[in-house]
């Protein structure tokens, strides 16, 4: 078929430039004096235009209820309702305050339904509304009797106005109802006969204007009364939450019953305690999810009976998961409470989970035990899904396992520091240290904790290490992870980082290799070989070097992780008690490590691409977006290289994937290498790179863009048919030069990858390079 052909349309100013607008309002002819007079009169812009019109309609219809509460109070001041010549008025007026009180009570009932609050001028308006309305329909149902039958409406009515709108505003609406009962009297001519009435009138409204104190005060009542059944059954929930941690007995009481205080710190401990885990339990469930890319991570736990699993909680976009205790024998759940080992299942291997309510069956199940390493007693089941037929691996399994040992080891300190709370006042500080070891994350903030609390316990410390085991063997080599001197001390101290070997014979190598607390006697640290030979402690009178214990993840991993150094001024300091609180800080020390590293791991997994080691194209976005945003922020340039290796697909045909992996590794190592330190490197997908720079123009980037170029096609990579070599075509665009936003941005950048693909490839192309057409397209 011939492609037709587009006559070449003539150029002229872009839609909405001052120029063309200019132009067509030139070529206009004069509007007529009569289109004139209606532009200023009725146009938008005139006197009386749609938009004046819409203001003035609005301002009428908000003053509708203050000028029928106006007129209907001067109506009353006339006795004009209880005239018997004027029917057709009482009539009119009647009609004309209901419709203005129901226009008034729908306004603010849908203004509340928008969670819009009512103010004062609109409470004010409301309120006279009803009041006038209530005392309108009294008079006009009167009769002429000296005492109206519907004269106790009126005291309500006061009443509740009083109770529920501001305090100002309802006093105020209170002497307006007795301003106009005292005006109509005295409209009358203040006939003595009716004296009695219209004072007792006054008095019954002062009076039930006082009931908003009463209501008041019931409201506040029964509002203590609701917080204290919300906090009892909070302790409740709590208590049974405690039990099924075992951190109570079942069927104890909360803090024992010998002495109040004791009992009031037994529960304040619990509920520590359950909050310490439940936060854990939350961390372990977020690290699942982002790590295992779950669609829910749920945590099961046995009943006292262990009969049922009770949900304690879950991370799902499901509404669906039972809340209601699950038979500990059926589904998939079961399985692993039966096995007391992990179950994985995807495919037509998994049935309707038993944990959904409506029969939601997920294409790949994966559930590991919680087994309490006190007694190997199963405490209940840690468990993930995905609704995508996409299975779990062996990796992922191992994971989930490190997590649930996460949820017990904090279960088992929490369980460790009840019971610590009810031996001895003095360890107070001992439990915040392990409090805050618990809570850190980082390995940085162990380290830092670690030291900071361990010397609170060691009266005269004037030195503190952290040794760290690299690697295995009976002669592992180990480094000084961290260090910490007393202010004043002018002894010697080992340098962070520095590295000796295990086979030295030195006091943190032997508790390593013993798993022992080293010396077991008084030992002087200035003959003592604590570190290696070339590092000697001077100005010490004591030292103590403890093991950093963790359960191992997996067979074969080293039980000791490192030491924890402490040196004291004092002699003698280092007792039996000492020790022993010592070694509990090191055993969370030891395990807060082992979870500082699992974190890093998993975050790794969550934030990195698994073949390259470069950031993944999730992280990526998010990155560019910061950039983008400190960029608008500070008016400095972000630019976007897009790269893709050229005919990658005949390299993975001709030579096969797993050299297509050397290729893509290499490349990256190549990315990573020239990009600066400030630069996001990332795996954009399949064998297309991307780098944001921020703080770089289209020169800068050009010049890193060029070096990669080179350097990738100096890439040789080894294969069985001999060298290969690759080139690699790349397209560079600058925020905010070239595009306003980040669509725009990647689109551009992609457009001149796809110029520079398209002339040749093995070039870098940049935005402000392309012809007019080509940049305008791209």
């Amino acid at each position: 078929m011939t492609p037709a052909v587009v006559p070449p349309v003539a150029a002229r100013a872009p839609l909405g430039s001052t120029a063309s607008v200019r132009d067509r309002l030139d070529r206009q002819r004069p509007r007529p004096a009569l289109v004139k007079l209606y532009a200023l009169l009725l146009g938008d812009a005139g006197v009386a235009g749609a938009p004046v019109r819409r203001r003035l309609g609005r301002l009428l219809w908000e003053a509708v209820p203050g000028l029928a509460a106006l007129g209907g109070a001067l109506l009353l001041l006339a006795r004009a309702l209880a005239s018997p010549s004027t029917g057709w008025l009482t009539a009119a007026a009647l009609a004309g305050l209901f419709l203005a009180t129901t226009g008034a009570g729908v306004r603010r009932a849908l203004r509340a339904a928008a969670s819009q609050a009512a103010a004062p001028r609109e409470q004010a308006e409301l309120g006279a509304l009803l009041l006038v309305t209530t005392l309108a329909l009294v008079q006009a149902t009167a009769g002429g009797a000296d005492e109206p039958l519907l004269q106790p409406l009126v005291y309500l009515v006061v009443a509740c106005l009083v109770t529920w709108l501001d305090r100002p505003i309802g006093l105020g609406l209170v002497a307006l109802a007795m301003g106009l009962e005292a005006g109509g009297w005295w409209w009358q001519g203040a006939p003595a006969g009716e004296r009695p009435a219209v004072f007792g009138h006054l008095g019954f409204l002062a009076l039930f204007s006082l009931l908003y104190h009463a209501v008041l005060a019931g409201r506040l009542l029964a509002s203590r009364r609701a917080e204290q059944a919300a906090v009892a059954h909070r302790l409740s929930e709590i208590e049974r939450q405690a039990r099924e941690y075992r951190l109570m007995a079942p069927g104890a009481p909360a803090g024992g019953a010998e002495r109040v205080d004791r009992a009031d710190r037994a529960r304040q401990a619990t509920i520590a305690s359950v909050v310490e885990i439940e936060t854990a339990v939350k961390g372990a469930l977020t690290v699942a999810e982002a790590a295992l890319r779950a669609d829910t991570c749920a945590v099961f736990l046995l009943s006292d009976d262990d009969r049922e699993l009770v949900l304690r909680e879950v991370r799902s976009d499901s509404d669906a998961i039972a809340a209601t205790p699950l038979p500990a024998g059926e589904g998939a759940i079961g399985c692993v409470v039966k096995a007391r080992a992990p179950v994985r299942l995807h495919g037509d291997d998994v049935r309707a989970a038993s944990y959904y309510v409506d029969g939601t069956r997920p294409g790949a199940l994966l559930a590991v035990p919680l087994l309490d390493r006190r007694g190997g007693q199963l405490r209940g089941v840690l468990l993930a899904d995905r609704l995508e037929a996409r299975p779990f691996t062996e990796e992922d399994e191992r994971v989930l396992e490190a997590l649930a040992g996460e949820v017990l080891r904090a279960v088992a300190s929490e369980r460790l520091m009840g019971g610590m709370r009810s031996s001895r006042d003095e360890w107070e500080g001992f439990f915040q240290a392990l409090e805050r070891l618990n809570k850190a994350t980082k390995l940085s903030d162990v380290l830092d904790a670690t030291l900071a609390e361990a010397r609170k316990l060691v009266p005269g410390a004037c030195l503190g290490a952290v040794t760290l085991r690299e690697g295995s063997g009976d002669a592992p080599e180990h480094a000084v992870a961290r260090t910490w001197t007393a202010e004043g001390w002018r002894g010697e101290a080992p340098v962070e980082g520095h590295r000796f070997d295990g086979a030295g014979g030195s006091l943190v190598a032997a508790a390593v290799r013993l798993e022992a607390s080293l010396p077991a006697r008084d030992l002087s640290p200035a003959r003592a070989v604590v570190f290696d030979p070339g590092t000697r402690l001077r100005g010490l009178e004591s030292v103590k070097v403890v093991p950093l214990r963790a359960e191992p993840l997996r067979e074969g991993d080293p039980a000791v992780l490192g030491t924890l150094v402490l040196g004291s001024t004092r002699a003698g300091v280092f007792d039996q008690d000492r020790v022993r609180q010592l070694e509990m800080v090191a055993l969370q020390a030891g395990q807060a490590l082992q979870r500082a590293r699992l974190y890093e791991a998993t975050e790794r997994l969550a934030t990195t691409d698994g073949l390259t080691g470069l950031t993944n194209h999730r992280t990526f976005q998010g990155r560019l977006d910061e950039h983008l945003s400190v960029s608008q922020r500070y008016g400095r340039p972000v630019s976007l290289i897009l790269c893709d290796i050229d005919h990658f697909k005949s390299v993975n045909d001709t030579y096969g994937h797993p050299v297509g992996d050397l290729v893509l590794k290499g490349v990256a190592r190549i990315l990573a290498k020239e990009a600066r330190a400030t630069d996001v490197v990332a795996r954009y997908g399949g064998e297309e790179f991307a780098l944001v720079m921020p703080e770089a123009d289209t020169a800068a980037a050009l010049g890193v863009a060029e070096r990669i170029r080179e350097r990738v096609g100096q890439l040789v990579t080894e294969t069985g048919r001999g060298p290969l070599q690759v080139t690699m075509s790349l397209g560079i665009a600058t925020f905010p030069g070239d595009a306003a936003d980040k669509a725009a941005l990647v689109e551009r950048a992609d457009g001149c990858l796809y110029h520079a693909k398209r002339n040749g490839r093995n070039r870098c192309v940049t935005a402000a390079s392309l012809p007019p057409t080509r940049r305008a397209s791209a």
